[in-house]
């Protein structure tokens, strides 16, 4: 018997697709669900297969009676919600599969079902083939989408003008797909095509980061095409959001498309994925609904479809659109929940409008919790049977996905492997060549159109995306039982913390200025609400954030005796200044040498002036620090401390003359005004670093800028101004000249420099190094300091 050999020279048909996709860019014309792969040269048992992953979709048939129509209003958000038995007897059922992967290391896991995922070749297929923008597994699946249906409205394609609207969107790979799709398509590339997107925001500082997207290389270099709302936050649950946003695209004749890609992490409670989202999704159906032009489409990701939230709103979408599938893209791993809602032909735009109106007065984040939307009694029976079967459908596929994983997961023989790999093989030809995917140069990318050059080092270096989950569900459960301190110890930063440093934190870690690659004219500044805490920042890692808040949430923890480690080295006042000193100093053989430097100290002058007299070439000049913040919970995002902050500043920028220094305490430069307080400073001098910790009795780390350049100064100066007036009108809340403000409003100055400018540069680096730095020390300190406890209570008892 022959045996067959499973191997498929996947370089050659790369290179072939390359060949067809060469020239102008261009793909050829092709009719939904078209495809030119070579199966004839495929087994039939391999062909079906194939077939099978790019048709996992159902779809809702009305009955020819009409009967599925709009419930009464005053019927609706009225009743308790009801079960269905059978739905939940599929929950059930799938939730017993999946409690089989609780002790599974989820990176172990992940990696095995990465190998097993027959579409797991694909994006590296599309990114060699097709050079596409922020190519993830989203834009894939997108992608994939975009092949299969008439995503598109006809009438909008040939009147040559295309608007959507993309929600919850971070980090923008369905945008960059549909420009990818757009503009490699004969049918669209000459299509006018404008878009809006909203996510939240992951510039905001009291955006928890388990919710927010930290990949920004598409929202750095697109900002103003974002919406993020009055309040800074992105949040699209909250009402008026969803009328601003409504106000935000009237610049659009007509919304074409709507997408809405939203979740929330659910690790820590899968079996409960759907009950946790339905309120998010429910908000995207309703902003959808509201801004969709008759004949639109809609793509909403949902999860398993077995609550009575679910039901109800799949109900309401059949209802407003022609047409509603439920779609799971090959590309969509096949073992997790995840489905889209196709939904074209909208075509109830005037007959939702008075459930649309009572749903608006109800819109927010409990809108799911709540009552039903509809009571079963308004739900035909008709409709039901065809959702319990999609329901069915994708679950016996999501059960037959695990049931295989976890029997591959013991071990595969090398036939088994061989054929795996053939088919993954054979899946990304398929998906190329179905999808007719061809390469986009980076000059038509996203954002490279709507930018300067510039702007594409912005998030160069930083860290993308969230931190990935280690160990088992049932480790991670036992985690969140233990302490802040063995948390910190079992984590991966558990060295850094615990090592004692030998030197000051900053040695090294300089910004060269005066920085000249300011544009002053285009800053801009932002007001919101108050920031309850930092939970989020781009200048810091999100690990070491989360641990320093967990700290800071225990009220059991004394800050004031946590202050030093006898075992780390401390900076003292007289190195200080005498690195002040030498960097002042003029060259030997100069007209000025023997000129004296003003070093300008905002502090206590007990601390420095001891060390005064060793530095007579250094006069130092005293000035009081900036008050530390009330509550310790918001680090440097309490308004009061940003404008004394602020004040400082401005008002050395007044009084300096040129190359005298400046030491600032800081107590850290987490939020977006900090930032750009720094960068202030190194636009102003020839160079900033810091000391971390700093001398006994700084609270703070401490800025040492040297090399005044009043000229800078002069330039930024009256923005500087205006932002410390702004601040302070604010906090008196005092109207500002639009009229924004009213009396005793919680709000506060959110940034004052675009981000585009905070987040270009090593100014990024050096924030990121300062503040990992600072939340370090803070941790080690805590944790000597319950070492120093325990010890002491050790002797007392012996």
């Amino acid at each position: 018997m022959q045996m067959r050999v499973f191997l498929t020279p996947f370089v050659y048909i790369l290179q072939q697709l390359r060949r067809m996709s060469s020239g102008n860019g261009t793909r050829r014309k092709a009719g939904k669900h078209q495809h030119f792969s070579n199966t004839a040269a495929l087994d039939h048992e391999t062909q079906n297969e194939i077939q099978s992953l790019f048709s996992k979709v159902r779809t809702y048939v009305k009955p020819p009676n009409g009967k599925w129509c709009i419930p009464c209003p005053n019927a609706t958000l009225r009743h308790s919600a009801e079960e269905h038995h059978k739905l939940q007897d599929l929950k059930v059922a799938l939730n017993a599969v999946k409690n089989q992967l609780s002790d599974k290391n989820v990176q172990v896991w992940h990696q095995h079902t990465n190998s097993t995922n027959r579409a797991g070749k694909v994006i590296a297929a599309v990114r060699s083939a097709a050079g596409a923008e922020i190519c993830t597994q989203a834009w894939c699946k997108f992608y994939e989408i975009l092949g299969t249906f008439d995503l598109l409205p006809q009438e909008a394609l040939q009147n040559g003008e295309l608007n959507t609207v993309h929600l919850c969107e971070a980090p923008g790979a369905f945008i960059t797909a549909l420009n990818h799709y757009m503009k490699t398509s004969e049918s669209t590339r000459y299509c006018d095509w404008s878009w809006a997107a909203n996510t939240l925001n992951p510039y905001h500082e009291a955006n928890g980061g388990s919710t927010t997207i930290a990949d920004d290389r598409l929202i750095a270099n697109t900002l103003p095409w974002w919406f993020f709302g009055s309040d800074n936050t992105g949040n699209i649950m909250m009402q008026k959001h969803l009328l601003e946003l409504q106000a935000f695209v009237t610049n659009m004749r007509r919304v074409d498309l709507v997408t809405a890609d939203g979740s929330f992490d659910c690790q820590e409670n899968p079996d409960e994925q759907e009950a946790l989202v339905a309120s998010l999704h429910y908000c995207e159906v309703i902003a959808a609904l509201l801004l969709l032009s008759p004949g639109g489409s809609f793509v909403l990701k949902m999860f398993t479809l077995y609550e009575h939230s679910s039901v109800c709103l799949l109900y309401l979408l059949n209802c407003c659109f022609y047409s509603v599938n439920v779609f799971k893209p090959a590309t969509s791993k096949a073992g997790n929940s995840e489905v889209y809602v196709v939904c074209l032909n909208y075509n109830a735009r005037e007959g939702v409008r008075p459930l649309l109106s009572k749903l608006i007065r109800n819109y927010g984040p409990h809108i799911a919790d709540r009552e039903a939307l509809f009571p079963n009694s308004l739900i035909p029976e008709s409709f039901l049977k065809q959702h319990e079967e999609v329901c069915l459908y994708f679950h016996t596929l999501q059960v037959e996905t695990i049931t295989e994983n976890l029997r591959l997961f013991k071990g595969m023989v090398a036939e088994q492997r061989q054929r795996l790999d053939y088919i993954r093989d054979c899946t990304a030809q398929e998906y190329l060549q179905r999808f007719q995917v061809s390469f986009l140069p980076r000059s038509r990318w996203i954002s490279r159109n709507t930018v300067s050059p510039a702007c594409c080092s912005v998030s160069a270096g930083r860290p993308l995306g969230q931190k990935k989950q280690t160990g088992s569900f049932n480790e991670r459960r036992e985690l969140q039982t233990l302490s802040w301190r063995e948390r910190i110890e079992r984590g991966c930063h558990a060295a850094e913390i615990k090592r004692h440093r030998v030197e000051a934190g900053g040695s090294g870690c300089v910004l060269e200025g005066p920085l000249t690659e300011i544009q002053v004219d285009s800053w801009y500044i932002i007001i919101g609400t108050a920031l309850p805490a930092v939970r989020n920042s781009p200048v810091c890692d999100g690990g070491l954030l989360n641990h320093l808040n967990e700290a800071l949430m225990d009220t059991d923890v004394d800050w004031t005796s946590a202050s030093s480690c006898d075992s780390c080295n401390v900076v003292s006042a007289s190195s200080i200044l005498s690195e002040v000193a030498g960097l002042c100093a003029f060259p030997q053989n100069s007209v000025e040498n023997k000129k004296k430097r003003q070093c300008l100290v905002f502090g206590n002058s007990l601390v420095w002036g001891a060390s005064e007299n060793q530095h007579e070439d250094l006069v130092l000049r005293f000035s009081a620090e900036p008050s530390l913040p009330q509550t310790i919970l918001l680090h440097d995002g309490e308004p009061l401390y940003q404008q004394q902050l602020l004040a400082c500043v401005v008002s050395s920028l007044q009084t300096l003359n040129s190359g005298d220094a400046l030491l600032l305490p800081v107590f850290s430069a987490l939020t977006r005004v900090t930032a750009a307080v720094v960068l202030c400073l190194h636009v102003c001098f020839h160079s900033v670093t810091f000391k971390c910790p700093p001398p006994s009795g700084v609270v703070g780390t401490v800025l040492l800028c040297v090399g005044f350049c009043p000229d800078a100064a002069a330039q930024i100066l009256p923005v500087l101004t205006d932002v410390c007036d702004c601040m302070s009108q604010v906090l008196r809340g005092e109207e500002d000249s639009g009229g924004n403000l009213q009396s005793g409003c919680n709000r506060q100055v959110l940034q004052f420099v675009p981000m585009e400018e905070l987040l270009t540069g090593g100014l990024t680096d050096f924030l990121w190094t300062m503040n990992s730095e600072i939340i370090q020390q803070k941790l080690h300190f805590l944790m000597q300091s319950q070492s120093s406890d325990v010890r002491s209570a050790d002797c007392s008892t012996t």
